[in-house]
């Protein structure tokens, strides 16, 4: 009976004609450790952009220069708020993610790329405003709190997930393997 990978010594596992270990291993284990280090890393550029989109947004509405906080210049408007500070948080989300998140996946095509990501975050981005929306305008709150709850924690929470599972997929896709010639 042969012994199971994870208990052969290194020098007996199997590897291909070239020599080359197999992929990672299969089932549970071999899904956490291929998605555990891209997760983090996902969730830190996104935690760190969180606060930033929360302060430009927390700022539009509710701070006026030279009077402090309260109604701010877009208290009224608060999904042009909400727009500008996702635009804003949605760059430095892109540079994060390219440069860090997804670094070891090659670029296909940048301008395919960004067509794509701009597309998502457009899609996340009404998700985003859609429950700042419903809170607004539905339920009638109009406080710092309901605003945070609405857009910054449920409408970034649906966002989040909705973007982690399309960038790595469309985004930044996983390199292709190269094929091997059977022939050699």
């Amino acid at each position: 009976m042969p012994r199971p990978e994870s208990v052969r010594p290194p020098s007996t596992r199997p590897r291909d004609a070239a020599g080359t270990p197999p992929p990672a291993a299969h089932g549970l284990r071999g899904l956490v450790s291929r998605h555990l280090g891209p997760s983090l890393k996902f969730l830190t550029v996104g935690g760190t952009v969180f606060f930033i989109d929360a302060a430009v947004y927390n700022l539009l509405v509710f701070w006026t220069p030279g009077e402090g906080w309260g109604r701010g210049l877009l208290f009224h408007v608060p999904l042009v708020a909400k727009a500008l500070s996702i635009a804003f948080a949605s760059v430095l989300t892109y540079l994060g993610n390219r440069l860090w998140t997804f670094s070891d996946r090659t670029v296909p095509h940048t301008a395919r790329s960004v067509a794509v990501f701009i597309t998502i975050n457009v899609i996340a981005s009404l998700l985003q405003l859609g429950c700042l929306a419903f809170s607004r305008y539905v339920l009638g709150l109009h406080t710092p709190l309901a605003d945070n709850i609405s857009g910054n924690l449920i409408g970034q929470a649906i966002s989040t997930a909705f973007r982690y599972v399309t960038y790595g997929r469309f985004v930044f896709p996983p390199s292709a393997a190269p094929a091997r010639d059977e022939d050699h």
